[in-house]
């Protein structure tokens, strides 16, 4: 009777000790869970992928793009600027049990692993929501057990550190939609031309299905597939009970309407000046590629966001997004040197060369305004110098080589002055202005400006021959807007490291008066004929209320239009990649886009005339003969010259006598009158262009 009462003694003592020792390995182990929880809590996540691209910033200090290896074009938006109809959507196809789990799906985790085992690989998974946002952040999406113990452990700080709505949100931003696409903000705007909170039940429903196979179930790589994906989103929805089935067959059968294709552009802001900022930081400042795309710098630049949207609204609408015609943009700010806005192309997509930078188109006749400022600076011409617009065979190079340009359309003006010149592009008396100054000293006049390609001094210089930059011309305009001071064209302004400790920043360069500011005021104000009537810019100047000066120019294959007025400098270059010839039609998009961007990039700006600096008089002159317009003279205009220069002799006229004593008192009132005349005219020219 004893012994088996031992036994049981025994046995329930052994129990007991198993229960103990459950008890205290249980303790053990909730112990240890509670220490990783909280060890996984405390331990910040590792920096995003996403956040490690350095980052492009405007002056204002707003991102305009990220810097990244893949060329990744994304647009973060709130969760609440998404369709609910794309939330639920996803949801139902992705992850039903989000809400209620705590970043895994158990149940599916337990069939993926059976399924492992059972072929000796990872051959399947069950990754919830939570799960492919860590990987897409954090990791790669190789198949090991190493990434998905990582993964594990990531997804469980996802959880912890951030709410439901907050990784929803980061999710739908960081997903891939194809095509470049990351996130569906940037997806909506390339597939459908809208933003992710416009998308209706049907688009919502194709762009949800795409992430399983970004290139499989692409609409444009495969629309059978892509459809088929769809049918099986909405189906989830009926099952989720988020749509009726009559909700989804009306989705089902409605004709989407894809942007094409081809039109398909990028949804990063200003990719060429990205691509540009790379390249000086590069070259010019040794920060390597690797630091650009993973060492979560910040580049402060002098692009204005704003002043670079108008520049790719006047592009876009001034081109025709089906020629193979191509275009550039460049604007600075005359009186920094900021480069404010830079469109190097028509569609970044299609073409990724930056024609702001290309250094191998003719500027034409928009090349004229460097060689007068030579010309008037040296004092050798005048407003007034006259010049006769016929056919001419010019002699040079000791008269063993001749030259013998003509005007377009053969339209030749007789005898002109300067203002009348510029307004009507005249090459004959251009060239008559190269070989009076020399082509020496308008090649040193280029380079003061800022003009660094090689330009060769020959008599065709003055009809732009040599080719030179979009830059390069904005660059050298901004010294004449500038009333002769030239600041070098400046992009970056600050570099900081991931800490906010300043890597570099941009020297404070002072501005160099590098041409007599006179001699730069009187080309301006002669270059603002070119947008009065008979000007070659005229057409274009309803659209620009505001004083501008410019020059057009146009080649057998460029068209060209750079001006500026106080506070922007601009070039528009319009023309074929493979060189070939251009259209009349083609010729006439330049000065649109420059009119239509200087408007609008200055659309707060109140209208300013340019300052007038000392040395500077107005007279009326008579245009026939280029003397001072006396009270005989019929014909007068009032006219600005460099302090000396201006005309001394009076056009009498037919009915003034030969000998007057009182020639000198006339002269000087007629400075002093056409002083009082310009300052009423710049006033009433002011008024208009604000009213108006």
């Amino acid at each position: 009777m004893n012994k088996p009462s031992v036994k049981t003694r025994k046995r329930g003592f052994r129990v007991l000790q198993f229960i103990k020792y459950l008890s205290i390995l249980t303790a053990l182990g909730l112990i240890a869970i509670a220490a990783i929880l909280v060890y996984l809590y405390a331990t910040s996540l590792p920096l995003a992928d996403s956040d490690r691209n350095s980052r492009l910033l405007d002056s204002q200090g707003e991102v305009i793009a990220t810097f990244s290896a893949g060329g990744k074009d994304s647009i973060p938006v709130q969760l609440q600027d998404i369709t609910p109809d794309l939330v639920n959507a996803t949801l139902a196809v992705e992850d039903r049990k989000f809400r209620q789990h705590f970043g895994f799906d158990i149940q599916g985790m337990g069939r993926a692993v059976l399924v492992n085992i059972q072929h000796m690989r990872m051959s399947q998974g069950a990754s919830t929501l939570t799960q492919q946002l860590a990987r897409n952040l954090y990791l790669s999406h190789e198949k090991t057990w190493t990434r998905k113990a990582k993964e594990a452990m990531y997804t469980a700080q996802l959880e912890m550190k951030y709410s439901k709505d907050e990784i929803l949100q980061m999710y739908l931003n960081e997903i891939y939609y194809g095509h470049g696409a990351y996130g569906i903000e940037a997806a909506a705007q390339m597939y459908f031309g809208k933003s992710a909170k416009k998308l209706d039940l049907a688009e919502s429903a194709m762009l949800a299905g795409i992430p399983k196979g970004p290139t499989y179930y692409s609409p444009y790589n495969h629309m059978k597939n892509a459809k088929d994906r769809q049918k099986i989103v909405l189906k989830a929805m009926i099952e989720t009970g988020k749509i009726t089935q009559k909700q989804a067959d009306s989705a089902y059968e409605e004709m989407l309407n894809f942007k094409p294709e081809g039109e398909r552009k990028t949804v990063e802001n200003a990719p060429y000046f990205r691509d540009y900022i790379r390249s000086l930081a590069v070259k010019e400042l040794g920060i390597s590629e690797a630091m650009l795309d993973h060492g979560g710098l910040n580049i402060y630049t002098t692009l204005d966001l704003r002043v670079q949207k108008a520049a790719e609204m006047a592009v876009a609408k001034g081109m025709d997004a089906k020629s193979e015609l191509e275009t550039a943009l460049v604007s600075i700010d005359p009186r920094t040197g900021y480069i404010k806005a830079m469109v190097g192309g028509k569609n970044y997509r299609t073409n990724q060369i930056n024609h702001v930078l290309t250094t191998t188109r003719q500027p034409g006749s928009a090349f004229k305004p460097i060689m007068y400022l030579a010309a008037l600076e040296s004092k050798q011409l005048t407003s007034a110098s006259i010049f006769n617009s016929q056919p001419t065979l010019f002699h040079y190079d000791n008269d063993r080589k001749t030259y013998k340009p003509g005007n377009f359309g053969d339209k030749y003006l007789g005898e002109i002055d300067l203002r009348q010149a510029i307004a009507a592009s005249d090459n004959i008396y251009a060239v008559n202005t190269i070989m009076k100054i020399s082509p020496e000293q308008v090649v040193n006049m280029a380079q003061k400006l800022g003009i660094t390609s090689k330009l060769s001094p020959v008599p065709s210089l003055a009809l732009g021959t040599s080719p030179v930059s979009p830059l390069e011309m904005a660059s050298a305009f901004s010294v004449i807007a500038a009333g002769g001071q030239r600041t070098p064209p400046v992009a970056i302004l600050q570099v900081t490291d991931a800490a906010g400790r300043v890597l570099y920043e941009s020297p404070q360069t002072k501005a160099d008066t590098v041409v007599e500011p006179a001699a730069a005021y009187v080309l301006t104000r002669l270059m603002e004929s070119v947008f009065e009537n008979g000007g070659t810019g005229n057409r274009v100047s309803a659209t620009i209320k505001r004083p501008v000066a410019g020059k057009t120019g146009t080649t057998n294959t460029d068209a060209w239009l750079v001006g500026f007025t106080p506070e922007l400098s601009t070039a528009v270059w319009v023309g074929y990649d493979q060189g070939k010839a251009i259209s009349t039609s083609d010729g006439r998009r330049a000065a649109p886009i420059f009119a239509q961007f200087t408007e609008q990039a200055l659309a707060s700006v109140p209208p300013k005339i340019f300052s007038v600096p000392d040395q500077v008089v107005s007279v009326y002159i008579n245009p026939e003969t280029g003397k001072l317009a006396g009270n005989g003279c019929e014909e007068k205009r009032l006219e600005v010259f460099i302090q000396g220069t201006e005309p001394t002799e009076v056009c009498r006229g037919e009915t003034q006598p030969l000998d007057n004593p009182q020639d000198d008192k006339a002269r000087e009132a007629q400075n002093q009158k056409g002083v009082q005349e310009q300052k009423r005219s710049w006033w009433s020219d002011f008024k208009r262009w604000w009213v108006e």
